[in-house]
């Protein structure tokens, strides 16, 4: 199976480009940091690859891109605050009209 993906010319081109990307957000927090030329060669080849939805996808990050150039040459992330706001969008979806704000609260701390 992994050999009929690799004689595909558009699926060995696009694992590349999805293994330098990871490659390139991973950088984000370590020494070499930096990734910002390193991104920029990346969507000029990734706008040229030849497979149009991966070329939509660049496209958009190109648009973003002082988002994204800000995203990796920077240590700083959300994650933690978005997982709590995650739970508690959980919680509050699973009791959807069964309980007030005090048992909300009950709830959550209780799951913390």
């Amino acid at each position: 199976m992994i050999q009929r993906i690799g004689q595909d010319r558009d699926a060995c081109v696009l694992s590349r480009l999805i293994r330098q990307f990871v490659d390139l957000v991973r950088r984000v927090g370590t020494k070499a940091r930096d990734a910002g030329p390193a991104f920029d060669e990346w969507l000029l080849e990734a706008k040229g690859c030849g497979v149009r939805p991966f070329e939509t996808f660049a496209a958009g990050l190109e648009q973003d891109s002082s988002a994204v150039h800000a995203a990796l040459q920077t240590r700083w992330s959300n994650a933690q605050t978005e997982g709590q706001v995650t739970k508690l969008k959980l919680l509050k979806r699973s009791m959807y009209g069964r309980g007030n704000l005090d048992l909300l609260r009950r709830r959550l701390l209780l799951a913390a």
